[in-house]
């Protein structure tokens, strides 16, 4: 009787603290909530994802630098990279700095240093690993720190860096690791990822609801995921009215009749469209980004579609340089009109 009744009494808090890592999972975000936990669920990047698996089987993995644009799986990567070789040593094994935190030479001397001074028995043939994320946001003096702290700790410790911009690493460093390079992922991986979660999580979705999410993502997962996410939550259904509202980017249809009208030579219609984009609040960087990405896959002659390009980046210059006036998105569609009429009598 005495042990029914124990048995009784310890079902109920199973069963509750079950609920509580439930409610926990579901609270997360879905970026954290499906981040691939081996290389066999990272999506692109085959070749580069092969080499690392290789390196995790045999062991003896050098240190690292992982470049390529956002969300594109370089910290996935490590991490998943790191679970393998360490497995229930994770977590004494492996110290990761973000660029959120302070990683000036200080923190390199003391903080780094420490790490790979402490003692931490490990499987033979693994090493601790210390993982740098956006290093290139790290002042020179750190870096120049970094190098010889790599080097003195070779014996027990590797260093995994991760950067969207590898010549913003010092050169001692880059020779000192192998370096992979990541590039965006492709428009039909995105989609076929976000289909997977959009079933998982019974999302109601619209075909052109994802290539909405897929325009906006721009070979970004993790802007992909972000995108479905708020959309789902903030309308319950992913249509590409939905997704434009909550992403707040100019309309790409908008964009192309904009264009049509350029190739045709009509400034006025033309210009009425970037004038009601402008009232909308956009800044002069959205749309100049918008057009470019509208532009590269529109259906025109290949001559007339350079010229748009060339005369697109110019004025992308322009306005990085700081000059974000609706009077040089008029200039662009000039220039743009008077290619287009120049085309057609040609």
């Amino acid at each position: 009787m005495e042990t029914m009744e124990v048995d009784q009494l310890s079902k109920p808090s199973t069963s509750k603290t079950q609920e509580q890592s439930n409610k926990k999972h579901c609270n997360l975000p879905w970026i954290e909530k499906y981040r691939p936990q081996t290389f066999q669920e990272i999506v692109g990047n085959e070749d580069t994802i092969t080499r690392l698996s290789i390196f995790s089987k045999q062991g003896n993995v050098p240190n690292v630098i992982i470049a390529g644009p956002p969300g594109v799986g370089k910290t996935t990567t490590i991490l998943c990279l790191a679970k393998i070789l360490l497995g229930s040593s994770f977590k004494d094994a492996v110290l990761e700095l973000n660029a959120s935190n302070d990683r000036g030479i200080d923190i390199v001397r003391n903080k780094v240093k420490m790490f790979a001074q402490q003692k931490v028995t490990l499987p033979p043939g693994r090493h601790k690993i210390i993982i740098l994320d956006e290093v290139d946001s790290m002042t020179e003096g750190a870096q120049q720190a970094l190098r010889r702290t790599m080097e003195i700790y070779s014996n027990t410790t590797r260093f995994a860096l991760a950067c969207n911009y590898s010549e913003k690493v010092i050169e001692a460093i880059q020779s000192r690791c192998a370096i992979l390079r990541y590039s965006k992922l492709t428009d039909s991986q995105v989609l076929a990822r976000t289909i997977q979660i959009c079933e998982k999580e019974n999302v109601k979705y619209t075909e052109d609801g994802l290539e909405a999410i897929v325009f906006t993502a721009q070979g970004d997962m993790r802007q992909a995921l972000n995108n479905l996410q708020s959309t789902h939550n903030g309308f319950g259904e992913v249509n590409s009215q939905n997704v434009f509202k909550v992403c707040d980017e100019p309309h790409p249809m908008l964009i192309k009749d904009m264009l049509k009208n350029c190739t045709e030579g009509d400034i006025r219609k033309a210009y009425k469209i970037i004038e009601h984009l402008w009232n909308l609040g956009y800044a002069a960087e959205d749309i100049i980004k918008n057009i470019f990405k509208v532009c590269k896959n529109m259906d025109m002659d290949e001559p007339l579609k350079l010229a748009f390009i060339k005369e697109i980046g110019l004025t992308h210059q322009k306005i990085v340089d700081g000059l974000c006036s609706l009077l040089q998105m008029s200039g662009l569609l000039a220039r743009l009109c008077k290619a287009g009429s120049k085309d057609r009598t040609a």
